[in-house]
């Protein structure tokens, strides 16, 4: 048998040919205690289905409740399965579907933020350049000498895509991207 048509073991291979992939954030309220998150990412790594962004954080110190934020791309039917089987896990109290809460709610899509840490090496005409730049996309240095700077950006996916993409040919070096964090507008908790 030919390898491309084996089965995979991924929810991919069984979802509906003609359906088409799409970008969703989920946000997945779970208890704060150790092994959480790797049976959160475990279910993803053990189902095929691909992690773009992930952020975690503790977000009700009281109630000793973390928030997973995740984005994945799927069928709407490999969606649907995610979230089933991340609300199955014991320690998860609540898995939203951010942009089908956005949609539902008439927004559109959630507000969705990231932060990056840029490094920029360069002398001369491209240093200037990148400083210009940095301050039009509104990017704070928060470390420089003669040789480099290290820029700080935060903002929509997007927007830092399209920073790191003006400054790899002015000397980009390294990148370190924190991952979206994500909420859905209106005045309901998710």
């Amino acid at each position: 048998m030919n390898a491309q048509l084996q089965p995979t073991g991924s929810a991919y291979f069984i979802a509906k040919e003609t359906a088409t992939p799409e970008r969703h954030t989920l946000s997945v309220l779970v208890d704060n205690e150790p092994g959480v998150l790797a049976r959160v990412i475990g279910l993803f790594s053990g189902r095929g289905y691909n992690i773009e962004s992930l952020t975690v954080s503790e977000t009700e110190h009281a109630a000793h409740l973390s928030r997973i934020t995740i984005v994945t791309t799927g069928t709407p039917h490999v969606l649907d399965q995610i979230k089933n089987q991340l609300e199955r896990i014991v320690p998860v109290h609540r898995v939203t579907d951010l942009t089908v809460a956005a949609l539902d709610a008439g927004h559109g899509k959630p507000v969705e933020r990231e932060l990056a840490m840029v490094k920029v090496a360069g002398k001369g005409d491209s240093r200037v350049e990148a400083l210009r730049l940095a301050d039009a996309f509104r990017a704070n240095v928060i470390d420089a000498n003669v040789g480099h700077f290290i820029f700080e950006i935060t903002g929509k996916p997007s927007k830092i895509d399209q920073f790191l993409a003006i400054m790899a040919p002015l000397g980009l070096v390294e990148v370190c991207r924190t991952g979206v964090a994500a909420m859905n507008r209106g005045a309901e908790a998710m």
